[in-house]
């Protein structure tokens, strides 16, 4: 990835001031549920225009095509790889997810409902749309599981593309002459603060309050290896927005499954949570040694 100055503070000034003010309204009225998420939904476009600003104003001369082989946006040199790695990225993810989510019933974290599905339906409840449902609580339950898997990523990868372009497409490779590790580390440490206009109201870690912004910080750093592990081993940023977009369909899972009497504390269980942490760590250090052992392809 070609250097020059001014390109990293640029980035990081328009990808953290348009989150920011994507997230003003927010922040100023109080907001809702469906405000949030449209918030999220805004944010989450911030580090591709980041991308592009830093194009424009420092990499004018490099005509787009080879600006988008260089940052990730094609498929890389192996498409087949790249293939392979896509469905590394969406099986592995839902697999991680899973094992994290039955890790925490397992030991006691998580307490499941599954009989009742009484955390399921008090939601439903608070959403006021029992007397709508066409099906049961539990067949929704199956439905969105299912539709996490298979139809998820798919839906999910434009807008986890908006933020894998910037992190993983532009970032990770600007950053690797500090070396493999550290490049990982201070990617998803921006990663984490770049949420802040969301988890510093709770979002994630709602038992937390502001002190979730802490906590996702140290989740972004961890799956962050694994996404960029892909996009490496790629040299293409497809693999990791589809990994981002299956994490985003199947997070929720504790929710789905939680008992209302015990509700999860989601910094603790599930794959966002300390048990998610553990599986995450032992990826990462999977990840890093096998790049460690094979060159890279950063674009």
């Amino acid at each position: 990835m070609t250097r020059r100055p001014g390109d990293l503070v640029t980035f990081l000034v328009v990808a953290f001031g348009l989150s920011w003010l994507c997230a003003l309204p927010l922040w100023l009225s109080g907001g809702g549920p469906a405000l949030l998420t449209v918030t999220g939904l805004a944010m989450m476009f911030t580090p591709t225009v980041a991308v592009i600003a830093v194009w424009r104003l420092h990499h004018r001369d490099v005509p787009f095509r080879e600006w988008a082989r260089r940052t990730g946006l094609t498929l890389g040199g192996r498409r087949g790889r790249t293939a392979g790695l896509i469905a590394v990225a969406w099986l592995g993810t839902a697999l991680l997810t899973l094992l994290a989510t039955g890790i925490s019933v397992a030991t006691g974290v998580l307490s499941a409902d599954l009989s009742g599905l009484s955390l399921f339906r008090r939601q439903i409840e608070a959403a006021g749309r029992t007397g709508a449902l066409p099906l049961d609580p539990g067949t929704l339950v199956v439905i969105q599981f299912v539709q996490g898997i298979v139809v998820g990523p798919l839906l999910n990868v434009v807008p986890s593309l908006g933020e894998e372009y910037g992190w993983r497409g532009w970032l990770l490779p600007r950053l690797m002459p500090l070396g493999t590790a550290r490049a990982m580390l201070v990617s998803g440490v921006i990663w984490g603060l770049w949420h802040a206009p969301l988890t510093l109201r709770g979002y994630n870690y709602p038992l937390l309050g502001p002190w979730a912004a802490l906590m996702f910080v140290g989740f972004c750093v961890l799956f962050g290896v694994f996404l960029g592990g892909l996009r490496l081993a790629s040299g293409s940023v497809w693999p990791a927005a589809v990994g981002h977009g299956a994490l985003n369909a199947l997070a929720g899972l504790p929710l789905l499954i939680g008992d209302v009497a015990h509700p999860p504390n989601l910094a603790v269980a599930g794959i966002t949570g300390v048990v998610g942490w553990v599986l995450l760590a032992v990826v990462a250090a999977v990840v890093l040694a096998r790049l460690a052992r094979r060159p890279v392809v950063a674009g």
